[in-house]
């Protein structure tokens, strides 16, 4: 699964960590994540972060 990046602050959402302090499973694919997820760093939402490389 692919890592994202938050254009704003540069949160990388790694999906075999998740997001657990919002309630997400690690495994759970950046594109399964609710609509009204939001980067846990600056608040911005999903349509804020692109395909990472790292």
């Amino acid at each position: 699964m692919k890592k994202y990046s938050c254009n704003v602050c540069g949160y990388i959402y790694d999906p075999t960590v998740g997001d657990p302090d919002s309630g997400i499973e690690p495994g759970t694919s950046f594109e399964s994540l609710p609509e009204n997820w939001v980067c846990p760093i600056c608040g911005v939402g999903k349509n804020e972060f692109s395909v990472c490389d790292k």
